[in-house]
């Protein structure tokens, strides 16, 4: 069982990086774009570290939903990479970062896609084993685990976004002086 788990989480890593990469690289119209950008300036206006947090555990919570939390997994990885194609259409500096380098290459990415396979990958199993009329009981102390994980993996990255958020408008108005 041991090995299905690291596999799963393997796998819904990957699955979970393509889908946001192939969404990031679709072509939005100036409205899609102006009305994504929009929503996310409304939805981040004003928000803190706990804020992040708790909107990333949210996202994360119905993935451990078994069978469920695979599509909602990766209906967030195609949300964030459309968001992410909608910055790289207002923001040309973006089109030159790979989008999987957000991902792999920042704490916060790792941390949140590390916390979303973990998710992800425990529906796999749940609905797996109940496919095969398997109990899940045994499991529930090492979802309770997993769950620990992911909230310490989204509130560190929460605080971390926001540290880098708030560093990020200190530079940005710094220039503009």
């Amino acid at each position: 069982m041991r090995n299905l788990r690291i596999l799963s989480f393997f796998v819904f890593l990957a699955i979970f990086s393509l889908t946001f990469a192939l969404a990031s690289e679709v072509q939005l119209s100036e409205d899609e774009t102006t009305i994504i950008m929009e929503e996310f300036d409304t939805m981040t206006k004003g928000i803190d570290a706990v804020g992040i947090f708790v909107h990333n555990v949210s996202i994360a919570l119905p993935m451990f939903i078994p069978g469920f939390g695979i599509v909602w997994g990766l209906f967030a990885a195609f949300s964030t990479g459309i968001a992410f194609s909608a910055m790289k259409s207002t923001i040309p500096l973006l089109n030159q970062v790979p989008s999987l380098s957000i991902l792999f290459m920042s704490p916060v990415g790792l941390m949140e896609i590390a916390a979303y396979s973990i998710a992800m990958s425990r529906s796999y199993i749940l609905i797996h084993k109940l496919i095969k009329k398997m109990p899940i009981r045994p499991d529930i102390r090492a979802i309770c685990i997993e769950v620990v994980i992911l909230v310490v993996l989204l509130l560190a990255g929460g605080f971390l976004e926001y540290f880098l958020i708030e560093s990020m408008s200190g530079f940005d108005s710094g220039m503009i002086d």
